[in-house]
């Protein structure tokens, strides 16, 4: 799919490949969207993917003395999830972070690409938008900052230039006045896009809303404000009559299309229903109520960092030097592939399977230097100098592992296609909770679908390899 895969060792380097191969080269960062994208050709022309993973400190989140919270480029939806900060002083940016596709998706998708990508159905634009971000945009010829709700020009397009490489999210942490909350409607709970989506930031003084900001997603080319109902809150306590007054107005703002998810008349309506469920959860101060205290991550508590170093670069014949499950491999073919191709093909390791290839069943689920993901959405070139646990090296000096052999005593196996990604989702789980509830069990396999309808066998294997005393082989 591409012929140059580099992975420069700074920004400089990286922005020095983007100008050098303008129109060409395109920035990896999670590349949930970008690998989709390159398989089903809508990413004609790109040639050259530079991947700034191995750069150092780009994944964190910082509050400053200003008061501004700053996400780097690679910050993780997990890592927004999870982040006091963000759960603090942005809980609308934490939960939609939250909603987003599954725990091994969110190990790898970043904020930044989730605005990159540009469609208007994405999770975290709306709720950055209400919060008054902005983004900074930097390249050889210099650095620019734009604030968010002019970075999108329409349906996936924005102003970044091909040579600029986002390099910061910033917007103003809340004050104790502010709070604020993220709705979704989609088809299912888990792995969907959204029908729907809408973000609400109010800052009360005492009883009223002092001032107040509605984004909405999935109902026009690019995120839609909508000033009218911000005016109809402000001034006012929340008040059943405010509420409607609001929701009402938002609707009639919205400017959404028929597609295969749902009609232009059915999507209005639902504007009206979520801007009032969001609204009176507001009221009430229980918005967090059904949000974990503690997301489940799918992730070791220290992961491995990637390898750092000078600039590599991989084309047709050069080296993959990789470790998969403890023992050390060399792959001179397959750069240009998915990590599950190069597993199953170049590595003959094919229990990890290849259910749709789009990151939506997690039949693929591998750990990725102590973290899982989908095999299907990272670059081959990504197995360079980490460390890779796939379902053959579970099982140790003969014995089953706890979670495998639970599957078996449960008849949790089945057609046994989706198994080897379930055994991987509930390992990675019982590392990070050896006692996990059930709602946590289910958190964990939003990310893993069973087409034989079984998730009650599988779930009650994980429960019982909870009770064992050898939680990890």
């Amino acid at each position: 799919m591409w012929s140059r895969y580099c992975s420069p060792n700074s920004l400089a380097e990286a922005m020095e490949l983007l100008a050098e191969n303008r129109g060409q080269a395109r920035i990896v960062a999670g590349a949930t969207d970008l690998l989709l994208e390159m398989e089903r050709g809508q990413r004609v022309g790109v040639t050259v993917l530079i991947d700034i993973t191995r750069i150092p400190g780009l994944d964190e989140i910082t509050l400053d003395d200003g008061g501004w919270v700053h996400l780097g480029p690679l910050v993780t939806h997990n890592q927004v999830a999870a982040s006091s900060i963000i759960r603090q002083r942005a809980f609308a940016l934490a939960r939609a972070s939250w909603e987003v596709g599954s725990p091994q998706i969110r190990n790898r998708a970043t904020v930044a690409g989730n605005l990159i990508t540009a469609s208007p159905a994405n999770d975290t634009i709306s709720p950055l938008i209400a919060l008054n971000a902005q983004v900074t945009l930097r390249s050889k010829s210099g650095e620019r900052m734009i604030p968010l709700d002019r970075f999108y020009t329409g349906v996936r397009r924005t102003v970044k230039a091909d040579d600029e490489v986002l390099t910061d999210i910033a917007f103003h942490a809340a004050d104790d006045g502010m709070r604020s909350t993220f709705l979704k409607f989609a088809l299912r709970k888990a792995q969907a896009i959204s029908v729907v989506n809408a973000a609400v930031v109010l800052t009360f003084d005492g009883g009223a809303v002092r001032k107040a900001a509605i984004a909405l997603g999935a109902v026009a080319p690019t995120i839609l404000g909508v000033p009218e109902a911000e005016a109809a809150l402000e001034g006012k306590e929340l008040s059943e009559e405010s509420i409607d007054a609001a929701a009402s107005l938002a609707a009639a703002a919205s400017r959404p299309i028929d597609d295969l998810r749902a009609s232009a008349r059915y999507r209005r309506a639902m504007v009206k229903v979520m801007i009032r469920r969001a609204l009176r959860a507001l009221q009430r101060g229980d918005e967090r109520a059904d949000f974990p205290d503690s997301p489940i991550m799918l992730r070791s508590p220290a992961p491995n960092a990637p390898v750092r170093g000078p600039m590599m670069e991989h084309r047709a014949g050069s080296e993959i030097s990789t470790t998969i499950n403890g023992d050390h491999y060399v792959f001179r073919t397959g750069f240009d592939k998915t990590l599950l191709r190069l597993l199953r093909e170049e590595g003959h390791l094919t229990g990890t399977k290849e259910g749709c290839a789009e990151g939506e069943c997690g039949a693929c689920t591998v750990f990725l230097d102590g973290v899982a993901v989908m095999a299907c959405m990272v670059p081959a070139p990504r197995a360079h100098g980490a460390k890779i646990d796939t379902v053959e090296g579970l099982a140790k000096e003969g014995r089953l592992h706890p979670v495998q052999q639970a599957f078996v005593d449960a008849g949790a196996v089945q057609c046994g296609y989706c198994t080897p990604g379930f055994v991987m989702a509930g390992v990675k789980l019982l590392e990070e909770r050896p006692a996990p509830t059930r709602s946590e069990i289910e958190q964990a396999f939003t990310g893993n679908l069973c087409r034989c309808t079984g998730y009650y066998s599988i779930i009650e294997a994980i429960e019982r390899a909870a009770t064992l005393t050898e939680h990890v082989g």
